[in-house]
């Protein structure tokens, strides 16, 4: 049987997926895109996810250089979030899916 973990994990796409593979991602990147937003003003755009999820997801992108995290030291604490340059790029990426979502249940 041909081995064929070194092909993918040369594929660029498969570096892809590991940054926007959880269920809410997108959405985040999306509402982002919109406005920097705080911790719960994302999750009152977002009802059905847990803060538990949205706080994992949102850690992920930071890690992955896409969402920026600001605490601002002052009392109460506020922390906003917000898109990296290279998360702006991503946007067109995301345009285009929505796109292809349209067409795709338009059939």
């Amino acid at each position: 049987m041909k081995d064929y973990s070194e092909a993918i994990e040369k594929c660029p796409l498969a570096g892809v997926q590991k940054i926007v593979h959880g269920k809410w991602t997108m959405v985040i990147i999306y509402f982002l895109s919109q406005q920097t937003l705080r911790f719960s003003e994302l999750k009152r755009k977002m009802p059905n996810v847990t803060e538990a999820n949205l706080t994992k997801e949102l850690r992920t992108l930071e890690q992955y250089g896409l969402v920026h995290r600001e605490v601002y030291r002052e009392v109460p604490p506020r922390v906003e979030y917000s898109l990296t340059s290279i998360g702006i790029k991503f946007i067109p990426v995301l345009k285009a899916l929505e796109q292809w979502a349209l067409e795709y249940n338009a059939q």
